[in-house]
């Protein structure tokens, strides 16, 4: 799982079904952003201003 630092904070998990699923607003809703990946162990996040 991963934080970002905007504010709204956004939050990453990935799943070992290879799914990573992304919510943009503190956790309240989730969509998944990318599906038929290999397990997913880690997930980091990076922010541009």
């Amino acid at each position: 799982m991963a934080v970002d630092s905007l504010d709204p904070c956004g939050v990453y998990f990935g799943t070992t079904g290879g799914q990573v699923y992304a919510s943009p607003d503190g956790g309240d809703n989730w969509t998944a952003i990318v599906r038929d990946l290999p397990a997913v162990l880690s997930v980091e996040v990076q922010t541009l201003r």
